[in-house]
């Protein structure tokens, strides 16, 4: 005898009940392993969000002004208009799909040596080894391309930043009081023998 057929209704809930315990297993076993980060290089739009995104997390977390806005602007201007693939190469940093930082490596005027521009990472990213890796991949390009020193420049108020440069070998050589973006900060230049 054939078992009468469950109604419409029963049947859907018993589908969105079943959905709901696979979603609810997925998510278990994706907490479990972290979250799934993936660098990429850049495409169209993403250097007009790199430049608002450290323009408003510089100025909600450090109360920068628009000082910082505009060179970082200039930055990814310069990047564009001379890149030299060559001796250039910028990432972007994907979770979920959306960006959750940058970083970019720039040609200098000494051949020899690269700088490090523009990193940063989003709030909700930070402590996922976002900044390490977006760092390691701008040192690994680095070697790849022949330079034999990298560069960098911030300020002694990016203490998470400026943990990642020290724990992949950079040092600091040099330090001085500025005023900039609004506030008194104290530069650093950083460099990292290849």
């Amino acid at each position: 005898m054939k078992k009468p057929r469950e109604p419409d209704r029963r049947r859907h809930q018993r589908w969105k009940s079943l959905i709901s315990a696979v979603e609810a297993i997925t998510a278990i076993f994706q907490a479990e392993e972290g979250p799934i980060v993936r660098l990429r290089g850049l495409k169209p739009g993403d250097l007009g969000r790199v430049v608002e995104r450290q323009a408003m997390l510089y100025a909600e977390e450090y109360g920068w002004n628009q000082d910082y806005e505009a060179l970082a602007a200039r930055i990814v201007a310069d990047f564009h208009q001379s890149f030299d693939p060559l001796r250039e190469a910028a990432w972007i940093a994907e979770m979920d799909g959306r960006m959750v930082g940058s970083i970019f490596l720039v040609k200098s005027e000494d051949q020899k040596v690269a700088k490090l521009r523009l990193l940063y990472v989003e709030p909700d990213a930070r402590g996922a080894g976002v900044g390490r890796m977006l760092v390691d991949s701008c040192i690994q390009r680095g070697r790849e391309m022949g330079y034999e020193r990298i560069d960098l420049w911030t300020n002694s108020v990016l203490a998470a930043a400026r943990n990642i440069y020290q724990r992949v070998g950079f040092k600091l050589v040099d330090e001085a009081p500025h005023h900039s973006f609004g506030h008194d900060l104290i530069g650093q230049t950083w460099s990292l023998e290849l």
